[in-house]
């Protein structure tokens, strides 16, 4: 078992973020909580590189279909004129296109970042999914405005700026995926570590 200080967690600043200039903003968030970011670069995905990124199996792609339907659901609006279907697995799969359309669409910047309990306090950092129910003072509440609806009937992604790994074991997946070999440093910061 690690310490609490030791768990790492994933980052990526997706299109959105890096055209609005955000990149030293959210990074700034990060560090004021006292969190280390210790691997960072600027890259420009390959669909291969999003595709793998994103779970492909059956149970993944069916809950994003039913969360689609559900915000369809409670804001009044036609899922089946949107989509030409009810069926939350082809819904599914069209949400994960669009967002794989949209990840590959300008660079990205991928971070591993560590601290205690990482994954929570970047998550809550971050704010929710949703930028519309985002709290001032996440990221997402800051700077963005999008929902899901929007996002559908333009048949595009969320401009949500940022994904953050939701669990230690997305975080370990999602490091081996996006770093590799590639070094993570190991570093004491002034006031923090000391």
């Amino acid at each position: 078992m690690i310490h609490p200080k030791e768990e790492k967690t994933f980052v990526l600043i997706k299109p959105d973020g890096v055209r609005k200039g955000l990149v030293g903003e959210i990074l700034n968030r990060f560090e004021r909580r006292d969190l280390k970011v210790v691997a960072l670069e600027m890259f420009q995905p390959t669909r291969a590189e999003m595709d793998n990124h994103y779970p492909k199996d059956e149970k993944w792609i069916a809950r994003i279909g039913e969360r689609t339907s559900a915000t369809y659901s409670k804001y009044g609006h036609d899922i089946k004129r949107d989509f030409g279907t009810t069926d939350t697995v082809k819904i599914g799969k069209e949400v994960r296109k669009w967002l794989i359309e949209f990840m590959i669409s300008a660079p990205l910047v991928k971070m591993v970042v560590q601290g205690p309990h990482a994954v929570d306090m970047v998550r809550k950092i971050v704010g929710p999914t949703m930028p519309y129910l985002a709290e001032m003072g996440t990221i997402r509440g800051d700077y963005s405005a999008d929902s899901a609806i929007s996002a559908n009937i333009e048949k595009r992604a969320i401009y949500n700026l940022i994904h953050a790994s939701e669990t230690p074991e997305e975080a370990k997946h999602e490091i081996s995926h996006w770093f590799g070999k590639n070094a993570i440093y190991k570093y004491k910061r002034f006031g923090v570590d000391e």
